[in-house]
């Protein structure tokens, strides 16, 4: 008999944890397994911000997926943009934008979110994000030429609008991003004696009441005045109106000179979620505790797009929060729960408590709840970081993020730019590609019109 396909769609935190467990329990007889991801990598994303910033070189948050000696899974180097649950056939376009169809017997949905928007005036045209690596390394490069064209500008006005910089979102991604990016241009001044320090603004807004509410009053409050003392200025209860190249309007109606609007407001589930025609919760994958999507064979979902069912919680409709650590364990039991599947065994609920959160604001700030201790200064931010370097998942990124936490610690930053990017402006629009799903009737044309690889 032929071995059974496991197909994995996605190469985050859940997807590559299920393929890593797959491969050491599973018997290169037993299964054939093919994962579906644009890049041979998993991205470390809890430090982008350090990526946009400049405490760390893109590589080292890119850890390669070949370098493993147990790897033998077939990469299919692309994106899923349809999946027929009843045909078992998963349509995946390629990174040459070749549609190939990819059967399998059982499907593994981990493709992560993207960055959640809105229907404001202007947004996708303006605003930059900080969900992929491309978009961490054009920031970098966007705000350091912001410096260095203000820094030849003769007109005051083009000085103070290129020296302007709103961050949209107060949870974990905007309220890191603004604080490593306030610290990166505060650096900067030295290597730009023209500058006048007094016209360099940053701006932090989210419409909730809170920063972080997550952290608990206390600690959101100590986060919050780090970020002032800073000079950032925080706005709650305030989103954007509208945006143009050169000024953000805010809801509370005023409008700030800006050439950097940076989008962190949330994220949804990905368009492939809809696809399948299938029950969500807030847009995410009704799954049951095991995973498995029901009335779909063979298909387990977790991750971002899943609302997997928090057990440890009393509420009935409680599910895990979209965090690291909730994907990489809910990929090791998926994996579990797949090869039980393949062997005839009964599968097993995923069952998590939430370890606690931590919070890098740059240089010795950070705050941090580690299994509900509440750490400010120097003990936060040595949890956070050791946190983050303990959970890369190989020996070599460990070495680069060290290296480069401590070069940059010892002789900070030169404030080179790439050149990425320099001649056509990147916007939302152009690093997360969320018009490239099927429509139900494109998919069924799609199945119809092509035979299944083999």
């Amino acid at each position: 008999m032929a071995r059974p396909r496991i197909l994995v769609v996605g190469a985050g935190f859940a997807g590559v944890g299920c393929v890593r467990r797959l491969e050491r329990n599973l018997g290169p007889d037993e299964a054939d397994i093919a994962l579906v991801t644009p890049f041979s990598y998993q991205l470390y994303l809890p430090l982008l911000p350090q990526v946009a910033s400049g405490i760390l070189t893109p590589q080292s948050i890119a850890v390669s997926l070949r370098r493993s000696r147990r790897f033998r899974t077939r990469i299919i180097p692309g994106g899923a943009v349809g999946v027929d649950t009843a045909a078992k056939v998963c349509v995946v376009r390629t990174i040459t934008d070749e549609m190939v169809n990819e059967p399998y017997d059982y499907l593994v949905l981990a493709p992560g979110s993207v960055t959640r928007t809105f229907d404001i005036p202007g947004l996708l045209d303006n605003a930059r994000g900080m969900k992929t690596l491309a978009e961490a390394a054009y920031v970098r490069d966007h705000v350091i030429a912001q410096l260095d064209l203000a820094d030849a500008s003769h007109d005051l006005a083009e000085r103070e609008s290129r020296l302007q910089f709103v961050v949209v979102g107060g949870g974990y991604a905007g309220t890191e991003t603004a604080a490593c990016l306030q610290r990166l241009t505060t650096a900067a001044l030295h290597r730009y004696p023209r500058l006048d320090p007094k016209l360099i603004k940053w701006h932090l807004i989210d419409i909730a009441p809170k920063l972080m509410p997550e952290l608990g009053d206390k600690l959101g409050s100590s986060a919050q005045q780090i970020l002032r003392d800073r000079g950032i200025e925080i706005s709650l209860g305030t989103s954007v109106a509208k945006a143009s190249p050169t000024e953000v309007t805010f809801t509370d109606g005023r409008v700030v000179p800006c050439r950097t609007l940076i989008w962190t407001a949330g994220v949804v589930a990905s368009p492939l979620i809809g696809t399948l025609d299938a029950e969500t919760a807030r847009g995410r994958l009704v799954v049951t505790p095991e995973m498995t999507v029901p009335g779909r064979d063979g298909v387990f979902a977790l991750g971002d797009a899943a609302a997997v069912p928090d057990l440890t919680k009393d509420a009935e409709d409680a599910v895990c929060p979209p965090t690291a650590q909730h994907a990489m364990r809910q990929g090791v039991r998926a994996a579990d729960n797949v090869i039980a599947a393949v062997r005839h065994q009964p599968l097993k609920a995923y069952r998590h408590k939430d370890m606690g959160l931590v919070v890098d604001l740059g240089g010795r700030d950070a705050v941090s709840k580690p299994l509900g201790i509440e750490l400010r200064g120097m003990p936060a931010q040595a949890v956070a970081r050791g946190y983050h370097w303990s959970a890369l998942r190989t020996n070599v990124a460990k070495a680069r993020v060290m290296t480069n936490w401590l070069l940059n610690a010892a002789a900070g930053d030169d404030f080179v730019r790439t050149g990425f990017q320099s001649r056509k402006p990147a916007t939302l629009r152009d690093f997360e590609y969320t018009d490239a799903y099927l429509s139900p009737e494109e998919l069924r044309e799609q199945i119809a019109g092509m035979q299944p690889q083999t």
